[in-house]
């Protein structure tokens, strides 16, 4: 029987199909993250270690060990006061990354930077986002204003006029568990009152907030809809108070308004989710 030539390594049968199935396996810290990165994605509150390492079906401390090196990363982000964690820095990055395909986004960026020139007031452009209705757009006004807004800035859901219209415009399932967590001793008629306002809104079709969440800040808020009817995004107008007119038929409540109607008639164009 002939032996192998010197050097000439000798292969097993099926080693080629072994190999391959090597390279494929992947990296398993990196998949192990990315459970975790998808139980904070499906969250809609931030979310203590405890729950996120079930969710993971990780031991805590060994959840621990992969959300600090996620921290690190700016994946991820820990409330320092509450100690519950929520999507970082660079999760919001990569998010704005997908949102270049959106076509509600690309049809929203100019009119609110025409609107904040127009106006002389802040505007964001607010989508839904695991806790809330988040800011992924900031123009700021002129002027100083005495609140910290800022792309990633999550809206509280009865105390701002985003928020409200976010409730508004979307089934209750999408947000009465964010409502019931931020609002933890409201009473039945509490809620009943805040759904009231709902109904209000929606006949409307425009929120308002003054001097509220924050003194001497007001604001304006309105939903842009598809063709289906479904929320696609919020735009408001934010300013001091007594320099933004939040008159309901004011010339502020007109802009923004139109703004948010042309976005719409973008989107119910045809082809125009494709623009």
């Amino acid at each position: 029987m002939a032996r192998p030539r010197t050097g000439t390594a000798v292969t097993p049968a099926g080693a080629p199909a072994a190999r391959a199935d090597k390279a494929q396996r992947g990296i398993q810290s990196v998949e192990v993250g990315a459970r975790l990165l998808a139980a904070l994605a499906s969250a809609r509150v931030p979310m203590p270690l405890a729950a996120l390492a079930d969710a993971a079906q990780l031991a805590p401390a060994q959840a621990h060990a992969y959300l600090v090196s996620l921290a690190r990363l700016g994946l991820i982000k820990r409330d320092h006061l509450s100690g519950r964690y929520e999507p970082g820095p660079l999760s919001l990055r990569l998010g704005l990354l997908h949102l270049e395909q959106d076509a509600a986004w690309r049809a929203a960026l100019p009119r609110a930077d025409a609107l904040a020139q127009a106006l002389g007031c802040s505007v964001a452009i607010c989508l839904a986002g695991p806790q809330g209705p988040t800011i992924v757009r900031y123009v700021p006004a002129s002027a100083p204003l005495h609140v910290n807004l800022h792309v990633g800035t999550v809206m509280a859901l009865a105390a701002t006029a985003t928020g409200r219209v976010f409730c508004a415009f979307q089934p209750p399932a999408q947000w009465q568990p964010l409502w019931q967590a931020q609002q933890p001793d409201a009473s039945e008629a509490d809620q009943a009152a805040f759904i009231a306002r709902l109904a209000e809104i929606r006949a409307r079709g425009i929120e308002r907030s003054i001097d509220a969440p924050s003194p001497a800040v007001s604001s304006l808020s309105v939903p842009v809809l598809d063709g289906t009817g479904a929320l696609r995004l919020v735009l408001t107008l934010v300013g001091s108070t007594g320099a933004i007119d939040v008159d309901w038929h004011g010339a502020a409540a007109r802009a923004l308004l139109a703004a948010g109607a042309e976005i719409g008639a973008v989107l119910r164009e045809p082809n125009g989710e494709q623009a």
